[in-house]
């Protein structure tokens, strides 16, 4: 057998010296990483050092129809909103409301108007910024929607002032988009009339 050139190891028993000098040295590195922290602009962020993205801004809000004073002339009677859609129809990355307003007749058949609303950023209030059909044009409004920056509507209206409010007798696609600062009005092409 050989003979360990290493004298006997003088490390085989502990001392209970050893221990608290071990555990005063494990417990002096932990109080020293509680109170040493990186700078928070040099500090490692996840996925590979690029700093983390701002959170995105909160969409803006469409414009409510509620206490909108419509340009629309109903004697004793209120302006009801039939119906509303918003999306950005300018390009401006704020949504406009565009609402389909007719007076509370409660019989018959009103003639609707269509209007755009917008809203400024900290207006208290939303404003008619559009007229898209005047009331004055009789016509009443089906199969509305606002999509891909571009408002379409069915129209319903009269040949004549002879024909009975009841029952029109003609039928339009009409389609409205912002160009050059005002909204133009196209004919799309399976508008007919019936």
């Amino acid at each position: 057998m050989q003979q360990s050139v290493v004298p006997e190891l003088a490390h085989t028993q502990t001392s209970p010296l050893q221990w608290v000098a071990t555990a005063t040295a494990i417990a002096g590195v932990v109080a020293l990483s509680s109170v040493v922290q990186p700078d928070a602009a040099r500090a490692a962020q996840p996925g590979g050092g690029k700093p983390a993205a701002a959170p995105a801004a909160a969409p803006a809000a469409a414009p409510d129809t509620a206490g909108v004073d419509f340009p629309i002339v109903c004697g004793p009677t209120k302006a009801l909103v039939e119906k509303k859609a918003s999306g950005d129809l300018d390009g401006d990355g704020r949504p406009e409301t565009v609402a389909v307003v007719r007076c509370d007749a409660g019989s018959g058949t009103p003639p609707d108007g269509v209007y755009v609303l917008t809203q400024a950023q900290g207006a208290k209030q939303p404003r008619v910024v559009a007229t898209l059909i005047d009331p004055k044009d009789r016509l009443s409004v089906t199969d509305f929607a606002v999509r891909d920056g571009a408002v379409t509507a069915t129209l319903l209206g009269y040949s004549s002032i002879d024909v009975p409010s009841c029952c029109p007798d003609l039928k339009q696609t009409a389609k409205w988009q912002w160009k050059n600062g005002a909204f133009i009005r196209s004919t799309p092409s399976e508008a007919r009339g019936t």
